[in-house]
């Protein structure tokens, strides 16, 4: 019995004390009771699992994968935008549509010719074979559903005739971008001009639009769909030698988006192989009774059984299920199997120390040494998680919804059915029965005496026999007796601290660098036909970007001159900026002003404004669309601005807000709006939630390892560990081509609960070491934890390895930060952290907060904390 502390030193308990020992009572409580009856703690699990696992009949009807509503902030102010022009300009597109003037992208079809061989789209063949295209697409079905303006079916391209088989424009006959009044500056791409005139074009755009409201829109849809079906096909039979034709539809972004879960189940069952051998061979014994399979398969299991409950509950909840949250069963597996290792070190410390036959002290001290270490890196997962719910992106918060639950019945079945199943097979060895078929095996039988088949399969060293203990585990050895003194040695933590140095200044820079924002295209398989369709677009119709719409929100007195000379000033404005081109704008003031000008009309009195609208309506219709009229007056109205080089995600972000802030500044109410901005206010937030999450995230898990790790100092090194490498996953995948978006955001959120895991296991054995000097607890925390924490290393890269082989960006990107992540954290917690320690451990060792002098003391006397 340990003797007991002085008064003084037992008022001086601090509160990670009296937190973590009462906790340690629990574990040990929970233990006894695990230890006394097995079988109900692997029955309930089993069966709570495939009670929950029916919640996946819902799955079909909370699939989520809405590209919009998922990978755009919930309360994105484009959306608001949309909003208000869709109330104040309905669209028309069975009389009088307008491309530029739809509220959204529109349901279309589009198809980008492009001459081969370094040719001309306007040469007379490739001409010929896009009129044949044309023909192709435009059939009857097409002709019905359109969208229609007053001359019939809006037209593809606004160079291509009526009549179908007239010839390309003459040489020199066209002015670019705008011919007359027609902007050709999306219709042909890859242009070269001479004095203003066209001298080439390489590439020919052609969009179909169909009317998207109405009766129309279920057929419309259905005829996309049929396109996607028969293109190809169609394509083939067109022979086209002169051109070369990628397409796209409204519908291919979200269809291939969609397809994306289904390219990676596959994937699923190679992880669970990958992880299960690993975990055997890491759990092998050359004993046909000590032989531990069945344990790591049993780990294994309760990780699948943590996905199949926290997933079910979820559904049962109505959380939607985004394709993000395919991530999740990889990631978890890696965790369990984490867990599982920790287990099976500390049960086998314990076997050294306390008598095999006691089975509940045994489990108890297994218990007692990794169920808070267990705790401490769950409930910092878990809080990461469910932090990372705190965003403006729904596919964000569905993967952190179900990855936090998950590991909440990880962390509770491997305390439960994981713990049973280490009693059942301690039984077994206990017994001398077989690893496989659990008959008894002789023991005492010689070994001259069999055959050298019975000898394989049905010899080895009971457990209950009083022979040596079985040894430590070969690595073990390496990390006590080779690698602990050799990071120990004054030169090598030289080297290791510049070593950190270059990591750290490599990580900054890197930052620095970083990239915002998802490209569309990363969300199609990189095999996918849109792929070759963007970049088409990208390399020839980049130059003019989103035709943004200026608009009006509130009546104003158009009427007065000192307002239209406002309204002239603002747009103006935006016109200044870099991204807008000032000689492509269309403004119905400014046509409207300047036929007052020259004809009879008073534009300064009300109701001769109102009343010359008219005028301007039947000189130029389209105007009748930007103007929101009233009986009192106007209640809206909009312009019209076209942007330029807006050609990466840097250019949409400085554009988008450059336009803002110029709007906002104006003494006229504007907003500026285009269906593009849907997308790009992604920028405005995403940067502000992630440090958001990852500040909030690393101050909480700073709390709890305050709490749960017995020395405050241990606890600031615990924390640098998540700032160092949330800072080295930032700067790398900046250098592996990964940017800033809702994807790798998750991974970010990811990243501070793993960044605990390694460092909080070697701090926690650090600190609690009974050794004296800092190298040596270094020595002994690497020779306890090192190797477990190098198996769930290798063991959660083994989970999300098979990801590098997808051909989706969404999971590639998970297994590129999810390897950065695991890299650097233990390389924190096998390299950095053990060396930082030994600086500061007389600090972690001070007299008032020992820990180490005698475990037993610390952990054992129940009445040191009243």
């Amino acid at each position: 019995m340990a003797e007991p502390r002085d008064p003084a030193e037992r008022c001086s308990c601090r509160n990670s004390d009296c937190l973590e020992r009462p906790l340690r009572r629990l574990f040990q409580g929970l233990a006894n009771g695990v230890a006394a009856c097995p079988w109900p703690f692997v029955l309930v699990p089993l069966l709570l699992s495939g009670a929950l696992g029916a919640g996946f009949i819902f799955l079909p009807q909370l699939k989520a994968n809405d590209i919009e509503r998922q990978f755009t902030p919930t309360w994105g102010p484009a959306k608001a935008e949309r909003d208000f022009v869709r109330q104040h300009f309905p669209p028309n597109d069975s009389e009088r549509f307008s491309a530029p003037r739809l509220p959204t992208e529109g349901a279309y079809a589009a198809l980008i010719a492009v001459a081969t061989d370094g040719t001309s789209v306007l040469e007379p063949a490739a001409w010929a074979e896009v009129l044949r295209l044309n023909a192709v697409v435009h059939d009857a079905e097409y002709e019905r559903l359109c969208a229609r303006t007053a001359d019939g079916c809006a037209s593809p391209n606004p160079l291509l005739p009526r009549r179908g088989d007239a010839g390309p424009p003459a040489p020199g006959s066209l002015r670019f971008p705008v011919n007359g009044s027609v902007f050709l500056g999306t219709a042909l791409g890859g242009v070269q001009t001479d004095g203003g005139r066209v001298r080439t074009a390489r590439a020919l755009k052609l969009l179909y639009y169909l009317r998207e409201d109405g009766p129309e829109a279920q057929d419309s849809r259905q005829w996309l769909q049929s396109f996607l079906r028969n293109i190809s096909s169609k394509l083939a039979e067109l022979r086209l030698g002169s051109i070369q034709v990628t397409y796209f539809t409204s519908l291919s972004r979200q269809q291939e988006f969609e397809g994306n879960t289904k390219s990676v189940i596959p994937l699923f069952s190679i992880t669970y192989f990958l992880t299960i051998t690993f975990a055997i061979v890491s759990c092998l014994r050359l004993s046909c009774i000590r032989n531990n399979i069945w344990l790591a398969s049993c780990g294994v299991l309760s990780s699948g059984l943590a996905v199949l409950s926290s997933f079910g509950l979820m559904l049962f909840c109505g959380v939607p299920f985004v394709v993000t949250v395919a991530n999740a069963p990889f990631l978890i597996l890696g965790v369990g199997v984490d867990d599982m290792f920790i287990m099976i070190a500390a049960w086998e410390q314990s076997s050294r120390k306390i008598d095999k036959s006691n089975v509940k002290s045994l489990l108890a001290e297994t218990y007692a040494e990794a169920a808070l270490s267990v705790t401490i890196t769950t409930v910092t997962d878990v809080l990461a998680f469910f932090i990372g719910t705190w965003t403006a992106f729904p596919s964000v918060r569905s993967f952190c919804l179900y990855t936090g639950t998950a590991f909440v019945f990880c962390y509770v079945y491997t305390l439960t059915f994981f713990g049973a199943v280490l009693v059942l097979n301690h039984k077994r060895e206990q017994g001398n029965r077989h690893w496989l078929t659990c008959m008894r095996v002789d023991v005492g039988k010689d070994p001259a005496e069999s055959s050298c088949l019975y000898n394989a399969c049905c010899m080895g060293r009971g457990s209950g026999q009083p022979s040596e203990p079985e040894g430590e585990h070969p690595m073990s050895i390496f990390f006590k007796k080779y690698y602990g003194p050799f990071v120990a040695n004054k030169w090598i933590k030289l080297l290791m601290v510049l070593l950190y140095g270059a990591y750290l200044a490599g990580s900054i820079y890197g930052c620095t660098q970083i990239r915002e924002g998802i490209d569309l295209r990363n969300l199609a398989n990189d095999d996918s036909y849109v792929v070759p369709y963007y970049d088409d677009d990208e390399q020839y119709f980049s130059t003019y970007g989103p035709r943004v719409m200026v608009v009006i929100t509130e009546s104003v007195d158009y009427w007065n001159d000192s307002v239209r000379l406002g309204i002239e000033s603002c747009v103006q404005k935006l016109e200044n900026i870099s991204y807008v081109d000032r000689n492509l704008s269309e403004s119905w003031l400014r046509v409207y002003t300047e036929l007052a000008k020259r004809g009879s009309i008073n534009i300064n009195n009300k109701n001769d404004f109102l009343i010359g609208l008219t005028i301007l309506f039947r000189i130029l219709p389209s105007f009748e669309w930007d103007i929101n009229k009233t009986q009192d007056g106007i209640a809206a109205s909009r312009f019209f601005i076209q942007t330029v080089n807006v050609t990466s995600a840097v250019d949409e972000k400085n554009l988008l807000n450059q336009l803002r802030e110029a709007a906002k500044q104006c003494s006229i109410p504007l907003q500026v709006y285009h269906p593009a901005f849907i997308y790009y206010d992604q920028y405005l937030v995403i940067v502000q939630n992630t440090v958001q999450n990852v500040v909030i995230a690393a101050g909480a898990m700073f709390v709890v390892s305050l709490l749960l790790i017995p020395n405050p100092l241990c606890c600031l090194w615990v924390t640098f560990a998540i700032a160092s490498v949330i800072v080295g996953v930032a700067g790398f995948m900046t250098f592996w081509s990964v940017n800033l978006d809702s994807i790798s955001m998750i991974n970010l959120v990811i990243c501070i609960g793993f960044s605990v895991d390694f460092s909080a296991h070697i701090s926690y054995a650090f600190v609690t070491s009974r050794e004296s000097s800092a190298n040596e607890r270094a020595t002994e925390a690497l020779s306890l934890l090192g190797y477990p924490v190098l198996q769930g290393a290798v063991s959660t890269i083994l989970g999300v390895v098979v990801l590098a082989a997808a051909n989706t960006y969404i999971f590639r990107t998970f297994f590129k930060i999810m390897f950065l992540v695991i890299l650097f954290g233990a390389l924190h917690g096998l390299v950095f952290i053990p060396v930082f320690l030994t600086f500061f451990g007389n600090f972690c060792n001070s007299p008032q907060n020992n820990m180490s002098k005698n475990l037993e003391h610390r952990f054992r006397n129940d009445k040191d904390c009243p």
